[in-house]
């Protein structure tokens, strides 16, 4: 960047990626230059005042400069990609450090082992939340698009694709066929990464041999447990994991709630089994779990909790796309967090149409106890849940 560019953005001010420094202190600009390496890059400009009043910095500015370069090699635990320069004034030298957004994939940047990041006009200290989000930037998958860096296209099931893309109406026999790769990359299952073919998360959870064996993936399950009393203090009867692709998640994680026994009943001396609550309400909801979580929320498992007197289900992420709990309970237009995921378990017909789950558990739990589904949407916890009451309250 040349001056006339810097004098530019003098005078248009600070902004999320333009900071100013009325002088040279390199504990202060070096949190700066962090920042903007962990976001999309910035100019710190040095010797004007926050007003945007040149002021010139007093150091020497051989030494400035040497110690800038310094630091953009060593400063950030690794090398920080980065143009500087220095323009002498009426008032005094000016410095600028123009930082270039870096690539994705790798640790974030740190000085001194804390980490810093843009808040506005500020480089600030990261809340939980924000680091949360650095690191699936930078290190852990975050949509459903991108890909899982520790994992390569071998991971993949090519059966389990290839029954998908039957199952859409896909001629596979047809000449002539692209090869697996394209197959791999028209399909969003794979992109590349540094000219490597890797699993998109999309892929890696839909249609991988071992989805929960990456870093990046390995809390991406169905956590399920069951409690003898009204609350997590009780004691635990069972406990499980729902693990693999989605559609084994949720198969498995039906499966150990059937473990858990049926309430029986009697008419003389017929026995009938009966579920606690009906299964395709149950189903429906643990699919929206797996298909709607936030998937950036790395380190959380979707819940599954039996209690005596409930069973609720808990999923990392607020509703998708700004939806309402009034929406959602009214069935109103879907929408999802990850579309194709969403596609995929509508494919396998582990989903009802889009839209109706709501309405489905709705009235198969007033059909079977007369009681309602409840959700709830935090979004200071960020979560959403859903819980079905085994009885009705007592009025």
């Amino acid at each position: 960047m040349e001056w006339p560019d810097v004098l530019h953005r003098i005078e248009a001010g600070e902004g999320d990626q333009t900071e100013f420094k009325r002088g040279f202190d390199l504990n202060d600009a070096g949190k700066t230059i962090c920042a903007f390496a962990n976001g999309d890059g910035g100019l710190l400009v040095m010797g004007v005042s926050d007003a945007g009043f040149i002021v010139g910095v007093g150091q020497n500015p051989e030494t400035v400069q040497e110690r800038l370069t310094s630091f953009l090699q060593s400063g950030c635990g690794r090398p920080v990609t980065a143009d500087c320069g220095r323009h002498n004034t009426d008032e005094g030298w000016v410095h600028w450090v123009d930082v270039r957004r870096h690539q994705r994939g790798y640790e974030p940047f740190s000085v001194g082992g804390r980490f810093w990041v843009r808040r506005g006009r500020s480089s600030v200290a990261p809340s939980a939340s924000e680091l949360q989000e650095l690191f699936n930037a930078f290190g852990l998958v975050l949509t459903e698009q991108q890909t899982i860096p520790s994992a390569t296209a071998q991971d993949i099931d090519f059966d389990a694709f290839r029954s998908f893309m039957l199952a859409q109406g896909k001629q596979m026999e047809a000449e002539p066929q692209p090869d697996i790769e394209s197959d791999l990359l028209n399909a969003s299952v794979c992109g590349r990464l540094e000219g490597v073919l890797r699993p998109t998360l999309y892929g890696g959870m839909v249609f991988g041999r071992d989805s929960q064996r990456f870093p990046q993936t390995t809390s991406l399950f169905i956590q399920c447990v069951a409690y003898a009393g009204t609350d997590q203090a009780s004691a635990v009867l069972s406990a499980g994991e729902g693990k693999g692709r989605l559609d084994e998640q949720v198969t498995r994680s039906v499966g150990w709630f059937r473990s858990l026994g049926r309430k029986e009943t009697y008419r003389g001396l017929e026995r009938t089994d009966n579920p606690s609550i009906p299964e395709d309400a149950l189903r429906e909801a643990l699919v929206n779990a797996v298909i709607h979580r936030d998937y950036a929320l790395t380190g959380s498992q979707v819940l599954f909790e039996t209690f005596e007197d409930r069973i609720a289900i808990t999923s990392p992420g607020t509703l998708p796309n700004h939806m309402t709990v009034d929406q959602a309970r009214s069935g109103g237009a879907p929408r999802s967090r990850n579309e194709m995921m969403a596609n995929a378990m509508v494919v396998r017909r582990l989903m009802e149409r889009r839209g109706r789950g709501w309405l489905l558990m709705r009235h198969a739990m007033r059909a079977f106890n007369d009681t309602e589904p409840e959700l709830v949407n935090d979004e200071r916890g960020r979560f959403v849940r859903v819980t079905f009451r085994l009885k009705p309250k007592a009025a």
